[in-house]
């Protein structure tokens, strides 16, 4: 399996306490990665260093067996519990200006077919600032499907708000990801049922 994203003796603090040390962990192509942890043990800091938002008190983080750098982080797609929606965009308007920041060269082009996939369709000219929790959380995800090359997402608690049809789409949109060569990271509180899936458990890393 290629390595795309991997980090090497990771540790990350908190303000003066130390989360987690000697952090060892790889994503290759056409992974699926479930990150396992209680609360409070580190897992959104550690999605944040992987996708280049935080440093890490110690240890580094590679992507294909070198330093991430600015160029890298563009085969990163990172969506956090914030959906990063603009609320004075319509939500076509703010889909394909996350996917244009992240490198999608048509964006604006593909977004309709994106938020159609999102069950989106009929929101596509509506303010973000009219739109549900749910809605938002779906047209951040949306991001993801204006994809068409293999990267890594980063996925921070991408099931909340989701209702099940959207849980299976968005199960659908990671399978096919991994499928073509990309790499997938996430967390949840619920039960991940994603095909050939495996768990990171961030305990045995925790500081003392």
């Amino acid at each position: 399996m290629t390595s795309l994203l991997a980090a090497r003796a990771l540790a990350c603090r908190r303000g003066r306490r130390l989360l987690f040390t000697g952090l060892d962990l790889q994503l290759g192509a056409g992974s699926v990665t479930w990150l396992r942890g209680t609360n409070g043990s580190g897992k959104t800091s550690l999605l944040r260093i992987l996708a280049g938002l935080s440093q890490p008190a110690e240890g580094q983080v590679l992507w294909q067996g070198q330093p991430l750098n600015a160029a890298a982080r563009g085969h990163i797609a990172y969506i956090g519990h914030a959906n990063a929606l603009k609320d004075d965009l319509t939500l076509g308007e703010a889909v394909a200006f996350l996917g244009t920041l992240g490198g999608v060269a048509d964006a604006a082009e593909r977004t309709p077919q994106a938020l159609e996939r999102l069950g989106l369709a009929s929101r596509r000219n509506a303010p973000v600032r009219t739109l549900s929790q749910g809605q938002r959380r779906r047209g951040a995800l949306a991001r993801l499907a204006l994809d068409d090359v293999p990267r890594c997402w980063i996925l921070d608690e991408p099931y909340d708000a989701l209702d099940r049809a959207s849980v299976a789409t968005l199960s659908g949109l990671i399978e096919a990801h991994a499928a073509c060569g990309g790499a997938v990271l996430l967390t949840s509180h619920q039960a991940v049922e994603l095909a050939g899936a495996s768990e990171f458990d961030l305990e045995p890393w925790r500081a003392p």
